[in-house]
């Protein structure tokens, strides 16, 4: 029995498709569910995925890719429709650039232009001073940091494009895997800022996908 429903009507209802969490699932479950994307031939992304996991998935499936930096997997069919916009992904320390790996993954997936810069974290405030012309056409921004999580309230405080922030794990001590980070971008003076669960990258993704498609609607219910 197939106890697994996949949500392939999703698109029409958000202009995005279901994508898979596959840290806890089984090769099985896995196999099952990227087999039902490729029999209507629909595209597929499935996040936080074990590399065992992924490289198995890709044999079984050879127009798949496992991105070991993003722990994605992803099967596309044709070329993903764009809308308009760029998403700048700004992460604080290199120890971000997994979840950085994650948005990129996903906004490549969903068919969003963007540019990253990486490293720019407030320990050397002058790194986001010299990114900042070239970031600052972004009409969105995605704040990656642990630690204080300092680094969205700085972007917040002087950018007037869409704010999204992501709070990391990364840290030791009061850190608290990421806690401290939430809590500091939750508190944060700049006003307006957006902010999605720790390591939520793909969910940051989304989130930048709805703003910049803000105008699409759904009118399937009455």
């Amino acid at each position: 029995m197939n106890d697994i429903h996949i949500d392939f009507d999703r698109t029409a209802r958000q202009g995005f498709p279901e994508i898979i969490y596959g840290e806890y699932k089984t090769i099985d479950q896995l196999v099952n569910i990227v087999g039902q994307y490729n029999e209507k031939r629909c595209a597929c992304l499935i996040t936080r995925l074990q590399k065992d996991k992924g490289e198995e998935l890709c044999k079984n499936f050879s127009e798949g890719k496992y991105n070991s930096n993003a722990r994605s997997f992803v099967m596309q069919f044709t070329i993903p429709k764009t809308i308009s916009g760029l998403v700048g992904i700004l992460s604080a320390g290199t120890s971000d650039t997994m979840i950085a790996c994650e948005v990129q993954e996903t906004l490549g997936f969903l068919g969003l232009d963007y540019i990253t810069f990486l490293d720019k974290g407030v320990a050397g405030i002058h790194r986001l001073q010299e990114a900042w012309p070239e970031l600052s056409t972004a009409d969105v921004i995605i704040c990656i940091a642990g630690f204080e999580g300092a680094l969205a309230s700085v972007v917040g405080g002087i950018a007037p494009q869409p704010v999204i922030a992501v709070p990391t794990s990364i840290g030791y001590g009061v850190a608290k895997n990421g806690r401290a980070a939430l809590d500091a971008m939750l508190a944060s003076c700049a006003l307006g800022i957006t902010v999605v669960n720790i390591d939520n990258g793909c969910g940051a993704a989304l989130a930048a996908y709805r703003i910049l498609g803000r105008n699409r609607k759904y009118d399937g219910f009455t």
